[in-house]
């Protein structure tokens, strides 16, 4: 991770506030005078902007949070909370999509299977790992990693960070729609425990291909939608500058989708964003995965299949006030 703090304009104020304490810090050791109170004062005034700012994130601000530079990815995680991890390669087809990483690692005494989405940290680690957008070998290797945990009984757990899957030419050609259908369906029947986590961007069928789980959890400011902010913008009003307000009406936060039922946790983050306190959010999220695989060892290879379904089928269902009234009369 990059250790500078990288932000957007709406954290600005932030991050020089921070800076004029580091500097002060800096300047008081280098000369050896004391700037306690003031460096007190400032802390002071930055925690409470941290808290006005980043308590009342309006849905477009939170997009910017998930698209953070400094947002920890799948890799980071997966160093944080599994041990040995032994990454696997190849979809035995046609090549290794560098923007999914999968592998099998221990967690809780026990070996699961991890998979991700992967982003770069630079332009040319983001270039090698094509910015997080598989291509249908990506899915296929992920398809394949999945097949080969439910022949060990292995859970699986998937980190979703895309801003959707590749739509170039050559994955077209070689099958991206019928790659991600086909892990769509096999998840649907995968005999093992699957849970899977935002925490980044969750974009579309490019994120439901690692993501249909028998539980679903986000970071807190992490986003999950059918479609970009701009790319709705641009469809809707053919107007990519409406993209705030696309993203209100997408409800595509962390708490709008637990609200509606298609999250089950929302795994909170300090102020300011994961980034600025990445161990603690990861200890927090080994927490949460561990209570979820628990519930799920639980069951029966049917009653995870059922538990999956019966999730998913859920989902977009409503009660019609005005129905509902005219039944009672």
């Amino acid at each position: 991770m990059s250790n500078g703090i990288k932000g957007f304009d709406f954290e600005s104020p932030v991050i020089e506030l921070e800076e004029k304490i580091k500097e002060l810090k800096n300047l008081g050791e280098s000369e050896n005078i004391d700037f306690s109170n003031e460096i007190k004062k400032l802390q002071q005034k930055c925690s409470k902007l941290k808290k006005d700012i980043f308590s009342n994130l309006t849905p477009f601000q939170k997009v910017y949070m998930a698209r953070h530079p400094n947002r920890p990815n799948s890799t980071e995680y997966i160093n944080m909370i599994f041990g040995d991890f032994i990454e696997m390669h190849g979809d035995r087809n046609y090549s290794d999509d560098k923007s999914i990483v999968g592998g099998i690692a221990d967690f809780d005494d026990d070996s699961i299977m991890v998979i991700g989405h992967q982003k770069g940290r630079t332009t040319e680690e983001n270039l090698m790992r094509n910015f997080g957008m598989a291509r249908p070998e990506g899915y296929r290797k992920a398809l394949r990693l999945m097949r080969l945990a439910e022949k060990y009984n292995l859970p699986v757990i998937t980190l979703i960070d895309t801003p959707g899957a590749y739509p170039g030419i050559g994955a077209e050609e070689r099958g991206q729609a019928e790659a991600i259908a086909t892990n769509l369906k096999a998840m649907a029947g995968l005999s093992v425990p699957l849970v899977s986590v935002v925490i980044g961007e969750g974009g579309s069928g490019g994120a439901l291909g690692i993501g249909v789980g028998n539980r679903v959890l986000m970071l807190e400011n992490s986003i999950y939608s059918v479609i970009s902010p701009e790319g709705c913008a641009s469809i809707l009003w053919r107007d990519a500058s409406k993209a705030p307000e696309a993203a209100l009406a997408l409800k595509l936060t962390a708490s709008d989708l637990y609200k509606f039922k298609i999250i089950d946790e929302v795994i909170l983050e300090p102020l300011g964003g994961v980034h600025r306190d990445v161990e603690f959010v990861a200890k927090r999220l080994a927490r949460s995965l561990k209570k979820q695989l628990d519930e799920l060892k639980q069951m029966t290879a049917e009653e995870l299949i059922q538990d999956r379904y019966q999730k998913f089928r859920q989902m977009g269902r409503f009660i019609d006030g005005s129905l509902q009234k005219s039944k009672k009369k």
